[in-house]
């Protein structure tokens, strides 16, 4: 037996999850008259990790609320940037996401990432117990109930996926200061200290080292250090546009 019939719609950003004919407008979706509308949404294709707000008739609902016939049912995406209230800041990344983590990292931001596939439970797991947001490309991942947080990552280009993270979550950015290889914090050393660890040329070449406190990984300015700087001075001006937006925001909205 058929359950009510609502109409359904989403933000243009969202459209890519829903079948085609799904995107250009309302549609009408019969529901079973007893799953939340979360339920209803996921079961459309929107990961809720991916819905910012949840509208019925014009009025925000929670993802609990059950659909009544003759509603319309109206999913936008996050403002930007997203806040993520409850703990500090930090991210997992899945095993597709290598080089974004990288990235991430010598920008300073924390970024846990596994290089082995843990498997979607485990993943979903670690992202609770660490109360980290999950990042990832896997729809299936994402609609997980265990989570803590999560994101859809939209870009399969490392490039335009760190510039997606950057602009969704403003993280507070802190260039050179985290381990690209296991997230550790690093510090200064001195020649001496890690020259045991440094290959002939090395040593001969370079006289500013860091190390990682975590896992004693050495880091000096190389060859890739200019496209590595270019990557760090990307990302600042990236965030830099994001306050001046904010700022521009905020005096507007004091104008009587």
């Amino acid at each position: 037996m058929n359950g009510p019939e609502i109409t359904f719609s989403v933000a243009p950003e969202l459209r890519l999850f829903v079948p085609a004919d799904r995107r250009a407008g309302r549609t009408a979706v019969v529901t079973d008259g007893v799953s939340t509308l979360g339920h209803v949404v996921e079961s459309l294709g929107v990961p809720l990790t991916e819905a910012g707000v949840l509208l019925v008739d014009g009025q925000p609902v929670p993802a609990s609320h059950v659909p009544r016939a003759g509603e319309h049912v109206e999913v936008r995406a996050f403002t930007r940037p997203q806040e993520v209230p409850g703990a500090p800041l930090r991210f997992l990344l899945d095993v597709h996401l290598g080089t974004l983590a990288r990235r991430l990292r010598l920008l300073g931001v924390d970024a846990a990432y596994e290089s082995e596939d843990l498997g979607d439970p485990a993943l979903a797991a670690l992202s609770a117990a660490e109360r980290r947001v999950l990042l990832s490309r896997d729809r299936g991942l994402l609609r997980r109930r265990e989570i803590w947080a999560g994101a859809y990552v939209y870009s399969d280009r490392p490039d335009e996926q760190l510039t997606d993270v950057l602009e969704r979550f403003a993280p507070v950015l802190a260039p050179w200061t985290r381990c690209t290889a296991c997230n550790g914090p690093l510090e200064s050393a001195d020649k001496d200290s890690v020259r045991d660890r440094l290959e002939q040329g090395t040593e001969r070449s370079y006289d500013v080292f860091a190390s990682c406190a975590s896992c004693s990984r050495v880091y000096w300015r190389g060859a890739h250090h200019a496209r590595l700087e270019a990557i760090v001075e990307s990302a600042l001006n990236t965030a830099r546009a994001q306050d001046g937006s904010r700022d521009r925001s905020h005096g507007a909205s004091s104008v009587k």
